[in-house]
């Protein structure tokens, strides 16, 4: 056994509360050893070296390198102790803080076991409810739909499908997004982000001078009502976007601060390195608030629980959330998750955001490691189906269950090449990119226009306006998928992912059925016998052809 690859760690994704009474536990080993089994050793913190329960161990994820047992405990004594007993060869070792033992002495429990040592309340790791039956779709707001035709106008400088700029202003605006309600219900679609919508000088309104205005090219704050509640009626939820990384240099605090320097009382919201205003990016118009200030945090914070508050929005997507203060994102989600509303906070970080995401901070966030796996797969072609599988396992072992199963995936977004044009326009290849989207563990996120093959490069080209397709492929496909991801059974049923003879296999474990997607990027054919076909391309003689794939349902 590889020693080395050995690893456990008390409260943290290795280890962490679902309920009041239920712990689940991870145990990391190489992904090479002959092992016969794992099993938990646990007890009560008090009474363990007397009195020990065993339980097996599933193994969960294999990556590149390891291979990940998990299980979940219920609990009589909430005060949990444990070690762990791996089976080689027929041969039992122990795994406790001391390392991997031969024989193991329980009446010395107390120096050397693991220890979950009491499940209070804010040890849980809560989930957002819809979340997981949610079918998500990005709205560009300026180029997805024009709805109203009596504002001035004259600030659109864009034909509706022409090229865009970064200057280029289209039109579109909540009444637009309106409109569209009975579409996206077509679609599938029960959940709207919005970029921002706020008082801005820009197209993309990331610079933001006014938050507590609604930008007029966009609406009123009596549009944004009708929207949520046009939205709620037909049973979807709508999250914003909160810019409170940064503002822009219109906002009025800190045109005071240019007008009065250090004598504003504004100076220390904004901040400063070597005598000079830090910023997003090398964007000068773009300061960036000092989050660690609890004036600032009492300002945004503010924000936050107005929209909530006041126009019954059902979460944020946190833009640059990487760079934001932990402090502030802490108390961010204390204040308005206490409003009584089951409030979705997803960050935007492009990287590894466990320390974000222990329960305390966001609930998930935007997930473009997924993202770049399926470009790797897909476009690049370099990976295949067994280096996808080891890919996108080793992203689930990053974080705890409940957090994964909130994890918004995507192909695109407004900041990224379209994925239809990344791969070439290959129908093929793009149907399947759909089929491994709904099926990981996550939230789906379509970016607007996915479903109707829009193309673009990078920013601004990806911000194209809106063209509605819906008879092609693509489109039918996800009318399909979102109404499966709202099936009982396929929501809450246990994901497995593995590779097998050329044949990539996500699975669905439910209680009723099982649901697989098989999928086989080639080149030639491999043997795959579906029980049941409920949606399949290139797949006939229970042999898949390259970038073919199945939907199979195997009922119990």
């Amino acid at each position: 056994m590889n020693e080395h690859a050995l690893f456990h760690r008390p409260e943290s994704e290795y280890a962490y509360a679902i309920s009041q009474n239920e712990v689940t536990l991870r145990l990391r080993l190489d992904r090479g050893d002959a092992i016969d089994a794992v099993y938990v050793v646990y007890g009560g913190k008090y009474e363990f070296y007397g009195k020990q329960s065993r339980q097996a161990m599933e193994l969960r994820f294999v990556d590149r390198l390891f291979a990940y047992y998990e299980t979940t405990l219920r609990l009589k004594d909430v005060r949990l102790t444990y070690v762990f007993e791996i089976v080689e060869h027929g041969k039992a070792w122990t795994f406790s803080e001391d390392g991997l033992g031969e024989s193991y002495d329980y009446h010395l429990n107390f120096y050397n076991c693991f220890q979950f040592p009491y499940i209070n309340e804010s040890s849980i790791i809560s989930k957002v409810s819809y979340l997981q039956n949610s079918v998500f779709y990005e709205v560009f707001v300026d180029r997805f739909a024009r709805g109203d035709y009596q504002k001035d106008d004259s600030y659109i400088n864009m034909k509706w499908g022409g090229k865009p700029t970064p200057k280029s202003f289209a039109g579109g605006d909540l009444e637009g997004i309106i409109s569209k309600i009975p579409y996206l219900r077509k679609l599938g679609v029960n959940g709207i982000y919005l970029t921002p919508i706020f008082s801005s000088v820009s197209n993309h309104k990331y610079d933001i001078s006014d938050y507590y205005q609604i930008d007029r090219q966009f609406g009123t704050e009596e549009t944004l009502h009708r929207l949520v509640e046009t939205a709620h009626q037909a049973g979807m939820k709508v999250l914003l976007d909160a810019v409170f990384n940064h503002v822009s240099e219109n906002h009025p605090f800190f045109q005071d601060v240019k007008k009065n320097g250090e004598r504003s009382p504004y100076f220390h919201y904004f901040k400063r390195r070597n005598g000079a205003f830090e910023c997003f990016s090398v964007c000068k118009y773009m300061p960036k608030w000092d989050t660690d200030n609890h004036a600032v945090q009492d300002y945004l914070i503010g924000i936050g629980k107005h929209y909530i508050q006041e126009f019954d929005i059902d979460g944020w997507r946190l833009d640059v959330s990487d760079e934001v203060s932990h402090p502030f994102w802490k108390r961010f989600r204390r204040e308005t998750k206490a409003l009584g509303k089951d409030i979705a906070l997803i960050g935007e970080n492009w990287h590894n955001a466990h320390p974000a995401l222990e329960g305390d901070e966001f609930d998930s966030i935007m997930n473009y490691a997924f993202t770049k796996a399926l470009l790797d797969f897909l476009a690049f072609d370099t990976l295949d189906e067994k280096g996808l599988s080891e890919r996108l396992n080793g992203l689930l072992a990053r974080n705890a269950e409940p957090i994964n199963q909130m994890m918004l995936n995507l192909l695109d977004s407004h900041d990224t090449n379209r994925f239809y044009s990344e791969i070439r326009k290959d129908m093929d290849r793009y149907l399947v990119a759909l089929a491994i989207l709904f099926f990981y563990e996550g939230v789906p996120c379509l970016y607007y226009g996915d479903e109707a093959l829009m193309e673009g490069g990078y920013d601004p080209d990806s911000r194209r306006g809106f063209r509605p397709d819906t008879k092609n492929e693509a489109f039918s496909l996800i009318r399909f998928l979102s109404r499966m991801r709202k099936r009982g059974d396929f929501a809450s049923a246990r994901f497995l992912m593995s590779s097998s003879d050329g044949l990539l296999l996500l699975e669905r474990r439910g209680t009723k059925a099982d649901y697989v997607l098989a999928v086989h990027k080639g080149p030639g054919e491999v043997a795959y016998e579906a029980k049941e076909v409920l949606w399949s391309a290139h797949y006939r003689e229970n042999r898949l052809g390259s970038f073919g794939f199945v939907v199979d349902r195997r009922r119990k």
